[in-house]
């Protein structure tokens, strides 16, 4: 899913002012960095491709510091540009940041200031939007990051309205997108915008990815929370949720265990985790039927009344928006996939009687490949068991979409 701000049209109007262009696209790059996320722009925009009917971007690789930069794995790069060569560019990308924690140089903040000032398009992919947030460029606009690291970027800069659930965000001059392959999806959508859907198409085929991805990072998201919240009074109580997902209970519930109002704590909950504790709650409620439905024998309305939904109306529509299939249709996708090895004890012999309390430990021991097939059984939908396996690497799972965004909101 993508969001297209209606301030998209104001901002396209904005000239490039002085040697600046529009078909010169400069990556920021700076030690520390990630290798996969620094390699998208650098494949999208520095690779002549005009034989497959993509028009050519001139790229300028740009360190943001001083050399050798070194990347994950211990790898040396050399930049052959400096920050001086921004000032030539159209766009700007920064692919990643080393570390949430630090602060970037303030050398390459005044840079990009001074590229948006004079009209560039500025983009920062995942941890990116953090550098982008250091130099004053997301106060007051929407933006989104990894979901491990909305939470964070919610906190530390209380003026951007972080989204976690989106792949990426367009407000015009300035875009985001969340981890790794959505990437991706940004650097596509900037190839779209510019030269619209055919060469997109023909980008996204040499690169052999979906031109365009269905739903956001919801499916992705798994019940941790970020570590900063551990030391909050609010710990206790969703500590006290994530243990009782199989009781009925609302956020007024969580409200008045935290001895707050329902509007101070939707307030106080979404500047810790950058969600609504409502949204926040269904995802866990959704996430542990998908735990049950793949290592368990219960019939969905007995899933249904484990997970705390008040019907098994209730958990299908939620589970169907989140994952795109029923709850039905999902466990048999999942159970056809799986080899005839790989069994969950509890559908080996006899079916073992129910149990009152939380049904399972978050950490489903179900192989990690067999969740992935059922992924790719049931399409686009299921993508939130491919999710289960990312979120223990850290990393967002590619996944092939059969259909166009849904939801769209566009500006234009």
């Amino acid at each position: 899913m993508s969001h297209d701000s209606t301030a998209a049209p104001e901002a396209a109007a904005r000239k490039l002012s002085g040697r600046r262009r529009k078909e010169i696209v400069a990556v920021l790059l700076f030690s520390g960095g990630p290798i996969f996320e620094s390699s998208i722009p650098l494949s999208v925009f520095g690779i002549d491709r005009q034989d497959a009917g993509v028009p050519r971007y001139r790229l300028l690789v740009c360190g943001g510091e001083e050399g050798p930069l070194r990347t994950t794995g211990g790898l040396e790069l050399t930049a052959p540009h400096g920050l001086e060569a921004i000032s030539r560019a159209g766009t700007v990308v920064v692919p990643a940041w080393r570390s949430i924690t630090s602060p970037p140089p303030e050398e390459a903040l005044d840079a990009l200031r001074r590229a948006h000032e004079e009209g560039a398009r500025i983009v920062g992919l995942c941890t990116g939007a953090f550098v982008l947030a250091a130099a004053g460029l997301l106060d007051g606009r929407p933006a989104t990051t990894h979901w491990m690291y909305a939470p964070t970027l919610a906190k530390r800069y209380p003026s951007v309205h972080v989204d976690p659930r989106e792949l990426f965000v367009d407000d015009g001059d300035v875009l985001t997108s969340a981890g790794t392959a959505a990437g991706i999806d940004l650097c596509l959508h900037i190839v779209r915008t510019d030269h619209g859907n055919e060469a997109a198409g023909a980008l996204a085929r040499r690169l052999v990815v979906p031109p365009r991805r269905t739903g956001g990072q919801e499916r992705y998201l798994d019940r941790s929370l970020p570590e900063e919240i551990g030391a909050d009074p609010l710990a206790e109580v969703v500590a006290w949720a994530l243990e009782h997902l199989h009781e009925q209970f609302d956020v007024e519930t969580l409200a008045a265990r935290a001895y707050m109002s329902r509007r101070t704590f939707d307030r106080r909950f979404r500047s810790l985790t950058g969600s609504a504790p409502l949204q926040w709650l269904i995802t866990q409620r959704v996430l542990q039927a998908q735990r049950l439905l793949e290592t368990s024998d219960y019939s969905v309305d007995e899933v249904a009344g484990r997970c705390g939904f008040r019907s098994p109306v209730a958990l299908r529509g939620h589970f169907r928006r989140q994952l795109g299939s029923s709850p039905a249709a999902y466990r048999a996708a999942y159970r056809a996939r799986r080899p005839q090895n790989d069994k969950p004890a509890d559908l080996e012999g006899p079916a073992s009687p129910a149990l009152p309390g939380p049904p399972l430990h978050p950490e489903s021991p179900v192989p990690l490949q067999s969740r992935r097939a059922a992924a790719s059984a049931i399409g686009s939908g299921a993508s939130l068991s491919t999710a289960a396996a990312s979120a223990e690497n850290g990393r967002e799972s590619y996944v092939t979409s059969r259909a166009s965004l849904p939801g769209q909101r566009s500006g234009t």
